[in-house]
């Protein structure tokens, strides 16, 4: 499941917020901790009246594009690659979660009431070398007051400014604007750019059930958009450069934890030059080693889909970077071979330092792909997600 690190919110947050009450609509946000001390309450926390994700399901677009408040936890998770018309590069992260504190309605007649609180986290990695480099920000708002809100039709998700909206004038949804800024003078980003669909969305895992563990409560509801074109704009402290390329969405929503014994995973998403798209994820146990339940989707450029179970892969790890800031060791180059779709893949990051510091710490990043598919070289962008590598409780690699 990738993004888990938010299924513990709900108890964390819950114990916040009442304890401010109604006089601030910015809840306190948690210490920074590592992603394995918080994944281990979501394990255990109860369900509390939730929905859950138990069976396949029949999505509906474009509702399912909208919130889903019958379930714990929820997020819309955009990564892509851009570059200017010259090919100077850059890489961006949006990402808004909607965490439950309740499945009913607020009781409260306050104009602060509210039954979901909102986290954002949004960066710009600037990928030509420069001393732009990467720069990450965090918000937290309640869904009240217009401070964050959620809405299929017409499609808005927006936490402040950091806004995702459909440009549709009816009920479709595609294509969208997405938005963000933060920060002031040197240290500002922001981006402004138009996504559209570039083929319907991909269903993850069993027909959208994406299983993590043995127990019925470890699974999500997930699916993807990956491959969305992208246009329009980034800029970076008072430099405003026009930008295209590639975007990939990901949804979930689930209510649950990861199963016992898992210190974090390892996430790719992965556009290649041949057409095909690739997810991935390896769910890390204390010792090491793989859960079973890590596995992947490879999409064909015609849009059909083939699981990818972990026994018919290898990953290997080629490279490591260390961070100064947290001491964690994260991967920085991966080979993947998958021997019966003939594919061999080398993949580095783009940039080595693309950690985020804020409630949560973990890297995520663009990463370049080269390799071959059958004997014919092919290449590609992606992004990655590590976590459980800067958490105190994880073993030393």
């Amino acid at each position: 499941m990738k993004r888990l690190v938010l299924l513990v919110l709900a108890l964390l947050f819950a114990l916040q917020l009442a304890a401010c009450g109604d006089r601030s609509p910015e809840p306190p946000r948690p210490e920074g901790r590592g992603v394995a001390s918080a994944l281990s309450a979501g394990s255990t926390a109860s369900d509390g009246g939730f929905a859950r994700a138990l069976a396949p399901r029949t999505f509906s677009f474009p509702a399912d594009h909208g919130p889903h408040p019958e379930f714990r936890t929820e997020w819309w998770y955009v990564t892509g690659n851009l570059a200017t018309p010259g090919g100077r590069p850059f890489g961006f992260q949006w990402t808004i979660f909607r965490q439950a504190l309740s499945p009913y309605p607020a009781a409260r007649v306050s104009k602060w009431a509210t039954r979901d609180v909102y986290l954002g986290h949004f960066a710009v990695s600037d990928l030509s070398g420069g001393p732009s480099g990467f720069r990450s920000f965090e918000r937290f708002r309640r869904g009240a007051l217009g401070l964050a809100e959620a809405h299929a039709a017409p499609f808005r998700v927006a936490l402040d400014d950091w806004t995702f909206e459909s440009l549709s004038p009816g009920a479709g949804t595609w294509p969208a604007r997405l938005r963000a800024a933060a920060g002031i003078g040197e240290e500002a980003r922001a981006i402004d750019l138009t996504l559209d669909a570039a083929g319907p969305p991909v269903l993850e895992g069993d027909r959208g059930l994406s299983k993590k563990g043995p127990a019925p409560r470890n699974a999500s509801y997930y699916y993807s958009l990956p491959r969305m074109p992208a246009r329009g704009e980034i800029r970076i402290g008072g430099q405003s450069f026009k930008v295209s390329g590639l975007a990939w969405l990901d949804r979930e929503w689930s209510t649950g934890g990861l199963a016992p014994g898992l210190v974090g995973w390892d996430w790719f998403a992965l556009q290649l030059s041949d057409g095909h798209e690739m997810m991935l994820y390896r769910l890390r146990k204390r010792d090491g080693t793989a859960s079973p339940e890590s596995r992947g989707t490879l999409i064909l450029p015609d849009g059909t889909t083939r699981p990818i179970e972990w026994r018919d892969l290898s990953l290997d790890e080629n490279a490591t970077w260390t961070s100064p800031k947290t001491g964690g060791r994260y991967p920085a180059a991966w080979r993947i071979r998958i021997p019966g779709e003939r594919l061999d893949l080398t993949i580095r990051t783009r940039l080595a330092d693309q950690e985020l510091l804020g409630s949560f710490r973990y890297w995520e990043g663009a990463v370049a792909v080269a390799g071959t598919r059958a004997g014919r070289p092919i290449s590609g962008n992606g992004y990655v997600e590590l976590t459980g590598y800067a958490d105190a409780a994880a073993p030393p690699r």
